[in-house]
């Protein structure tokens, strides 16, 4: 994948005080211009996997400057490893260096990778700086942006975690060169959730172009990324702590997670996941009487085209989903509040579903 220059494109997460820009665009690792100015001292600690560093780590170190230290940590890779015991590895590489509250954490790889780098970031001497380098398209268009942090407990998907926003956000398109396709189909359902929960005449373009974005087409790839990042960095930006309309990001999620959490971390991809979960919210949007039977095809067909799944695991009865949902952290005072469509391109969280409605959508919904 190659583009010019030109077509880099920069937006910004307007936060106050936390605010920090996104930079999009292809072979920006490795070039000085787009980190140094993100970093609070002179120490680095690079974190990043096992399956990413081989590809980008030397590459993002070209990018810094000569008179810094840089450290660097290699983790194992996948969702699996998304646990505290993971952070406290990187708490330990921080404390064996010696870093102080000047140091600035770079999280490159995945969302795992992102998010538990944050969060150490967010914990080491009560906050140190850090910059998110988003390897896959699901990081790069979701987890990188908005500064949500955390692990994974047994019972449930981030449980335990922090809001503690990036420095700046670094999008190299040219790490997708080298995403499997699967991953990319994973990244691609938070790229259809966008358009979905608020923008129908964007829902419409990906149903138009999901055959370039699939193939890896720079121009189509690079506006699905800065048209994502642009919808949520809106999003963030009026509640930042998910009080109120952020919430709305988690369409698909709450059924999602409960599939990720029943299956064993990393046995479904995140995306795969949410891609169930979103036809799942829309078929139960449906019997709510807000959706068309047309509609529901027309979200089930670009679901598909996505290379996602319209179906929930086979060995998956209607407890196991409701055990896991009711720990979704959207709800209050025990009340399920689902994500739902009122149409496509509208959201809205809602907390007032017919416990007959919902287990009949569960009990119907094909497995496999």
């Amino acid at each position: 994948m190659s583009e010019t220059p030109s077509t880099r494109r920069s937006l910004q997460v307007s936060l106050g005080e936390r605010s920090y820009p996104i930079h999009i665009g292809a072979g920006l690792l490795g070039d000085p211009t787009w980190l140094s100015p993100y970093l609070a001292g002179r120490q680095i600690m690079v974190v990043t996997n096992e399956t990413v560093a081989p590809h980008y780590l030397a590459r993002l170190k070209r990018g810094l400057p000569e008179d810094v230290e840089v450290r660097e940590l290699v983790l194992p890779d996948g969702e699996a490893t998304k646990t505290l015991a993971n952070v406290s590895r990187i708490w330990d590489a921080l404390l064996e260096a010696g870093f102080n509250r000047r140091c600035t954490l770079i999280a490159l790889g995945g969302g795992v990778i992102g998010d538990m780098v944050g969060f150490a970031a967010a914990c080491y001497q009560r906050g140190v700086a850090f910059i998110q380098v988003p390897t896959t398209l699901l990081s790069q268009v979701d987890s990188s942006v908005g500064g949500k942090t955390g692990v994974n407990h047994p019972l449930g998907k981030n449980m335990v975690g922090a809001f503690w926003q990036p420095r700046a956000v670094l999008i190299d398109t040219d790490t997708l060169d080298t995403l499997p396709d699967r991953e990319l189909s994973a990244g691609l359902a938070e790229v259809v959730k966008y358009g979905l929960i608020r923008d129908a005449d964007f829902l419409a373009w990906l149903e138009a172009n999901m055959a370039a974005l699939r193939s890896l087409e720079p121009q189509a790839l690079a506006w699905a990324i800065e048209r994502s990042c642009q919808l949520k960095a809106d999003i963030v930006a009026e509640d930042e702590t998910e009080q109120g309309v952020r919430a709305l990001l988690n369409l698909g999620h709450t059924f999602g997670h409960a599939i990720e959490a029943h299956q064993g971390y990393g046995s479904w991809l995140h995306g795969e996941a949410v891609g169930a979960g979103m036809l799942m919210a829309a078929e139960l949007s449906q019997r709510l009487g807000w959706l068309s039977p047309a509609e529901v095809e027309r979200t089930a067909a670009i679901i598909a085209a996505a290379g996602l799944p319209l179906t929930a695991p086979a060995d998956m009865g209607v407890e196991d989903f409701l055990v896991r949902m009711r720990l979704d952290k959207k709800n209050v005072d025990a009340r399920l509040r689902l994500v739902l469509l009122e149409a496509l391109g509208r959201a809205v969280v809602h907390d007032e579903t017919p416990q007959p409605l919902l287990e009949e959508l569960l009990a119907t919904f094909p497995r496999r």
